[in-house]
C-alpha cells in the first residue's frame, strides 16, 4: 500500500495527463484537417458515415474536413478551461465522447476497411480517448456542482 498523500498525487497527476492528452490531440487533430492530405484521407470515411454522410457533397472535401477541424480545435480549448469554466468543459468533455463514438463507427461503416491495417488502428485508439473524455466530463461536472455548492454557501453567509 501507499500513502493517502502519494495517492491523491498520482490520482491530480493522472486527471491533469487525462484531459491534457485529450486537449492535446483534439487541438493538434483539428488543426491537421486543415491540410490537403487529411481532408484526402478523412473524405472516404466521412463519405460513408451514417452521421457526416451530408458533409462532403454540401461543403467539399476541404470545406467538410475544415469544419470538423473547427469543432475538433473548439471542443479542446473549452475542455482546457475545466479549471475556469467546469460546467462548460465538462460539456465539452461530453461532445468529444460523442464525435468520438462517430469515429469509432467508422470501423463499421467504411466499405473495405481492413481490421488489422494501420488504418483501423489508429481509429481503435479512439476507445481509449473515449473513456478519457467520458471521466473527464463526469469529473468537470462534479467540479462545477462543487463550485455552484459553494458559490451559495458564500452568497447565504454574505447576506445574514
Amino acid at each position: 500500500m501507499i500513502n493517502l498523500g502519494f495517492e491523491a498525487c498520482i490520482a491530480r497527476l493522472g486527471s491533469g495527463v487525462m484531459r491534457w492528452s485529450l486537449v492535446l490531440f483534439f487541438v493538434g487533430f483539428g488543426l491537421y484537417k486543415f491540410t490537403p492530405d487529411e481532408a484526402a484521407g478523412v473524405a472516404p470515411l466521412m463519405a460513408h458515415s451514417p452521421v457526416l454522410f451530408w458533409v462532403g457533397p454540401l461543403l467539399g472535401q476541404r470545406g467538410g474536413s475544415n469544419l470538423i477541424g473547427v469543432i475538433e480545435i473548439a471542443l479542446g480549448a473549452m475542455i482546457a478551461l475545466r479549471h475556469i469554466r467546469p460546467l462548460l468543459s465538462a460539456y465539452a468533455s461530453l461532445a468529444a465522447s460523442a464525435v468520438l463514438l462517430v469515429t469509432l463507427s467508422f470501423l463499421f461503416t467504411t466499405p473495405g476497411l481492413d481490421p488489422a491495417s494501420s488504418d483501423a488502428g489508429f481509429l481503435v485508439k479512439d476507445l481509449t480517448l473515449f473513456g478519457a473524455a467520458m471521466w473527464t466530463s463526469a469529473e468537470a461536472f462534479a467540479a462545477a456542482r462543487r463550485r455552484t455548492a459553494a458559490s451559495a454557501t458564500l452568497d447565504r453567509l454574505l447576506s445574514q
